[in-house]
């Protein structure tokens, strides 16, 4: 799907208020609210917005240790995606990536405490017979990046 300079700014705005109404958002971009309806459900039926989701602080849900876990793994698919889908099913799970290089796998853990994260490392991962290696890092602050733009030049 092509984007215009008008697909581009719905989306710059869609992805620093996700909450606008559509009136309010064709008024910034200066387009009808019919026109920018059309446009906004165009990109989501071709899969350039993927979502609209709710943030929650992690320390606002009793969670306020995050740390990223890099993962080595045995690296045979069918062990990957068990794994995979083991990692997700763990309520400190916020994200996870599989990866190519050294690791295989990293994944954003927020735990209720130092304690907490230890047993999801120890007796979670570290247990499983196709993990090899786990390293943690504690996550100290975090910042968002702004919109998602494409390369200079394209479109």
């Amino acid at each position: 799907m092509r984007l215009d300079s008008t697909d581009l700014e719905i989306l710059r705005v869609l992805q620093n208020n996700a909450r606008i109404t559509n009136r309010e958002l064709a008024a910034t971009v200066g387009i009808a609210a019919s026109t920018c309806l059309d446009r906004v459900n165009r990109m989501r039926e071709n899969g350039v917005i993927l979502g609209y989701r709710l943030q929650v602080a992690p320390e606002a849900l009793g969670r306020p240790i995050q740390a990223f876990l890099t993962i080595r793994a045995q690296h045979r698919r069918e062990l990957l995606t068990a794994l995979a889908e083991h990692i997700r099913s763990q309520p400190e799970t916020r994200a996870l990536y599989h990866l190519a290089g050294r690791d295989d796998f990293l994944v954003l853990v927020a735990a209720e405490s130092v304690a907490d994260l230890q047993r999801l490392v120890i007796d979670e991962l570290t247990g499983r017979p196709e993990i090899n290696q786990v390293q943690t890092t504690l996550v100290f602050q975090e910042w968002e990046g702004g919109p998602l733009l494409p390369p200079d030049g394209q479109r």
